[in-house]
């Protein structure tokens, strides 16, 4: 099991900006969106290309390669060309800390 590794103070993410953490060669986003954190694998499932420095609207992420749009929430893929969700992580604030991990392996 995986411990939880600290990404940002709380409240540091506004709604629609992310952080990215290497979690043993993973790489994470963790989102703010709605007033809660939410991770996902920073990872298109179309092209392997990194997901975070795409644009955000609302809870989406699209991928700057070729556009593919994915909830933030629950990893879902909204739109071609990818057609696969992304993997998504546990968040939670602990004394004062956004904290994510890995779980994919428990």
């Amino acid at each position: 099991m995986s411990d939880w590794t600290d990404v940002v103070k709380d409240g540091e993410l506004k709604d629609g900006q992310c952080r990215v953490v290497d979690i043993d060669d993973t790489m994470i986003a963790v989102y703010a969106c709605d007033g809660d954190y939410y991770a996902i694998l920073d990872m298109c499932t179309h092209d392997g290309g990194e997901l975070a420095s795409g644009e955000v609207e609302g809870c989406e992420v699209i991928c700057p390669r070729h556009g593919a749009r994915f909830c933030i929430k629950n990893g879902k893929a909204l739109s071609a060309p990818a057609y696969e969700d992304v993997d998504t992580f546990p968040t939670r604030v602990e004394n004062g800390l956004v904290q994510v991990r890995d779980n994919r392996f428990d």
